[in-house]
């Protein structure tokens, strides 16, 4: 999808927030922060705790899907794509649907930028059987939710098809065909909406906590990861 403009904010343990100075985030104060924070809903769409619109609303959040195109430049291949982006209700539900199209055994990949503001670190884990991720993944359901620093995606190279759900909580389907995503998608009440813009198309903020970077390494470990060490990591 090429580079999302951004800022990214991260709260510490006592929930302090760093922001960028550059970014209209960084003119306000810390009691300003939290309660444009604190605003979890925009008309009928809830979020999650990971991610916040810009202040002024660049983009207001709202649910729907629309049709795009990843273009691997290297490959020079094109990538059918559909994104969306549910309510908080029904959002987790929805990608455990979404991923349930991709077979019995699958791969995943998952994305932490906790420790690491020049880029993402990814963790792979190939053959891992279906049943056995769903559950696994339903018991980290709060951090996938919440953490605006946790990205998650399964894969199914054989196919050539990949549905990730990232750290803005955005839902991605990547690879032919896309009935089977449009279908899951509509019967969550999630539909098609060309003009939709989504929060990553404008400033926005992302929260985490140490708390949370912990359940992540905990849910490396549950799927046989290696996360890197923290010696090297740059604290945000």
């Amino acid at each position: 999808m090429g580079p999302q403009p951004g800022s990214q904010t991260t709260s510490n343990s006592a929930g302090e927030f760093n922001t960028d100075a550059l970014t209209s985030f960084g003119s306000l104060s810390e009691a300003e922060l939290e309660a444009h924070l604190r605003v979890a809903a925009y008309g009928a769409f809830e979020l999650t705790d990971a991610v916040r619109p810009s202040i002024d609303l660049q983009v207001i959040p709202r649910q729907g899907f629309r049709y795009d195109q990843y273009e691997d430049a290297e490959n020079n291949l094109k990538v059918p794509v559909i994104m969306a982006a549910a309510s908080r209700q029904r959002l987790f539900d929805l990608f455990i649907d979404m991923i349930g199209t991709l077979g019995s055994v699958v791969d995943v990949v998952l994305e932490t930028s906790h420790y690491h503001t020049r880029g993402h670190q990814d963790c792979y884990r190939e053959h891992i059987d279906m049943p056995v991720l769903k559950s696994t993944l339903y018991d980290f359901e709060d951090l996938l939710l919440n953490d605006g620093c946790t990205g998650i995606a399964v894969l199914n190279p054989r196919r050539g098809q990949e549905v990730q759900f990232d750290e803005h909580k955005l839902i991605i389907a990547y690879g032919s065909p896309l009935e089977s995503f449009e279908r899951i998608l509509i019967s969550h009440d999630v539909y098609l909406d060309k003009d939709i813009r989504f929060i990553t198309e404008a400033e926005h903020v992302h929260t985490s906590s140490e708390t949370r970077y912990r359940q992540f390494e905990q849910l490396c470990m549950r799927l046989g990861m290696e996360s890197e060490a923290r010696d090297d990591a740059e604290t945000v």
